[in-house]
């Protein structure tokens, strides 16, 4: 039987090459939601996150051609999804102009990427405007190499993409990652590889097919998992337990038994909700009530974890030296059902281990509970978080330059 290929995450990164006077192509993350009648940015956290690898960047006398990806454009030129209020937005973070052109690889970006001098910084229309961003083509690769002498790659969000702009363009440039991605890379990449024990892994969500890679994975490497969410319900019917109209998927129920069975071989502790809160709907008027979660009436729905599970969780939680946490507990964006996910929020900010929190629905809870700063590190990925989580191998990640390399 071959043995499957492990990821090397320790990479080289932009702090270790010498920029001055060189032409840098660098890929962000600027997949940011816009208000749809204004167009204006909505939220500025993925520009924020880019500053210190640009303002790195620029200060040590490079040219940079920044690129990103906006939506699904399909190769498509749609003007809604065009990069222009990033630009002028992060022209006003970084307090100097930023040219934008007008197209990705052809004439208007040609010139203003020779035009852009040491400490100038300019910004690629939209990557995906072009059919073979997606498509990984390697003449569209060539032509964003083109650009530069160096790639860095700083868009973690991206790398489980095997497109030009994240992986491609590695064949044709030297290519390292940005401060944001060499801090996703060490953290999570040092957690699940060499975590302090006991390993805690908790996760959420609605469903389990969203997450089996992962399951399969953390059974491998924690002390402890603990499963919540609506996918909790998918095990408790696994369990012979009823769980009403709650989400469940019929079709993994075998799959639940043998992650179960398989825990319990490998000697983890794998805890399900005992209690839930119910209701027959999911409105902000919805009546509630706690019910075992394996005794819920026909006609009502598991829709948060009850408060004997809260603290279950939370005393398990509370013994960890290193906990990861993906998907929240319940339907959190409503006051009603946000208990159970607030509850591991809080005894995971409080814990004093290595916490982090694997982007998506868990990343924005923990922000709405106003307690990301009390975090180890909050991810900025979604889909790259959890197939590094799964251990898959990350094209994003694996076109780069190895740390013991030289140039």
């Amino acid at each position: 039987m071959e043995t499957p290929k492990i990821m090397d995450y320790n990479k080289k990164t932009v702090s270790e090459l010498d920029v001055r006077g060189k032409k840098v192509l660098l890929r962000c993350d600027f997949n940011i939601p816009l208000d749809r009648e204004t167009g204006g940015v909505t939220d500025t956290g993925r520009i924020v996150s880019a500053l210190p690898t640009i303002n790195y960047l620029l200060d040590n006398g490079a040219a940079v051609i920044a690129c990103s990806h906006l939506g699904r454009p399909k190769g498509e030129w749609k003007p809604e999804l065009s990069l222009k209020p990033v630009c002028e937005c992060l022209a006003g973070y970084l307090g100097k102009p930023v040219r934008m052109a007008r197209d990705v690889i052809g004439s208007d970006a040609r010139r203003l990427a020779s035009e852009t001098g040491p400490g100038e910084i300019m910004l690629l229309e939209n990557l995906r405007f072009e059919k073979g961003e997606e498509a990984n083509d390697p003449q569209f690769a060539a032509a964003l190499a083109g650009f530069a002498d160096i790639f860095v790659s700083d868009a973690f969000g991206s790398v489980h993409r095997n497109h030009a702009s994240v992986a491609g363009v590695a064949a044709f440039l030297p290519a390292v990652a940005g401060f944001l991605l060499a801090k996703e890379l060490k953290t999570i990449g040092d957690v699940i590889s060499k975590p302090a024990r006991p390993f805690v892994a908790i996760l959420g969500g609605s469903k389990v097919s969203d997450k089996i890679g992962v399951i399969i994975n953390l059974i491998k490497i924690a002390d402890a998992l603990l499963i919540g969410g609506g996918m909790a319900y998918t095990f408790t019917a696994a369990l012979g337990g009823s769980v009403g109209a709650s989400l469940c998927e019929r079709d993994k129920l075998d799959y639940a038994r043998e992650a179960m069975s398989a825990a319990r071989e490998k000697g983890l502790r794998l805890l399900l909700p005992v209690d839930s809160v119910i209701a027959a709907e999911m409105s902000e008027n919805a009546q509630t009530t706690i019910a075992p979660s394996g005794n819920i009436p026909d006609g009502m729905m598991g829709l948060d974890v009850g408060p004997q599970t809260a603290e279950e969780f939370a005393e398990v939680i509370r013994g960890a030296g290193s906990a990861v946490w993906n998907g929240p507990m319940g339907v959190f964006e409503n006051p009603k059902f946000a208990a159970g996910t607030l509850a591991v929020a809080r005894a995971l900010a409080d814990s004093g281990a290595m916490t982090v929190v694997g982007g998506g629905d868990s990343a924005a809870a923990v922000r709405s509970f106003g307690l990301a700063d009390r975090f180890t590190h909050i991810s900025t990925g979604g889909g790259a978080t959890l197939e590094f989580l799964e251990g898959k191998i990350l094209p994003g990640v694996e076109c780069l330059l190895p740390s013991e390399s030289k140039l």
